[in-house]
């Protein structure tokens, strides 16, 4: 498989453009369905959005296949599929940790939210050295996936809108004025948490889209 070179052939802004459009289109598309208390199989209120089937989580199964396929197609794939994958997981398994230790409610001592946000950066670090490219991009459709929702939080949480956007989660026990609540809801979780969901859940999707895509080219007959 190709190492991926020092300059990207690939510009990051164009190759998530649609990607980030389609999500900014979902995003939308939930807050009025919930607003208007739609199917809840489909928009769910409850905090956390209780896994709805429209919603922006799902989308980096999506786009990470998309975008590693891309860099692969270019040439920048990984120098190791099985590395790749490896570190995915690695990276999924430290931003899990580090949100049970930045937001746990049971976990208790001074610092314990910047602590858990390092660990969490730490498992978007892994997965980048393993497939910069790959990492770069779906570090970019993170953010441009992510602030939309953070606004969205911003007049949810302020105007009590009844969505999961302003929900509290179970046994919260932060502050309860508007930018405390906002902070520990929205903000932190949006702009940390889910971009590094984004990276590792993309990186892993990719690696393995990366893997099979291999496979084929080395089975397929000499012409």
């Amino acid at each position: 498989m190709a190492t991926a070179s020092s300059s990207s052939s690939l510009s990051i802004s164009r190759l998530i453009m649609v990607p980030a459009v389609i999500t900014l289109g979902v995003t939308i598309l939930r807050l009025v369905g919930e607003l208007r208390h739609w199917s809840p199989l489909l928009f769910n209120t409850s905090a956390g959005g209780g896994a709805a089937i429209i919603g922006i989580a799902w989308l980096p199964f999506i786009f990470g296949p998309y975008f590693a396929l891309k860099f692969a197609g270019a040439g920048e794939g990984p120098s190791s599929a099985g590395k790749a994958i490896g570190f995915a997981v690695l990276g999924i398994l430290l931003t899990l940790g580090g949100s049970i230790v930045g937001f746990a409610p049971n976990i208790t001592f001074p610092g314990k939210l910047l602590v858990g946000c390092l660990i969490m950066a730490g498992g978007v670090a892994v997965p980048l050295s393993a497939w910069p490219g790959l990492g770069k991009a779906l570090l970019a459709y993170g953010y441009a996936a992510r602030i939309p929702v953070a606004l969205v939080m911003f007049f949810a949480i302020r105007a009590s809108w009844g969505t999961h956007y302003d929900a509290l989660p179970p046994g919260y026990t932060g502050p309860l004025d508007f930018w405390g609540k906002y902070f520990m809801i929205g903000l932190v979780p949006q702009l940390v948490f889910w971009v590094a969901y984004t990276v590792v859940l993309g990186s892993l999707c990719g690696g393995i889209a990366a893997a099979i895509k291999g496979r084929r080219r080395s089975a397929a007959p000499a012409v």
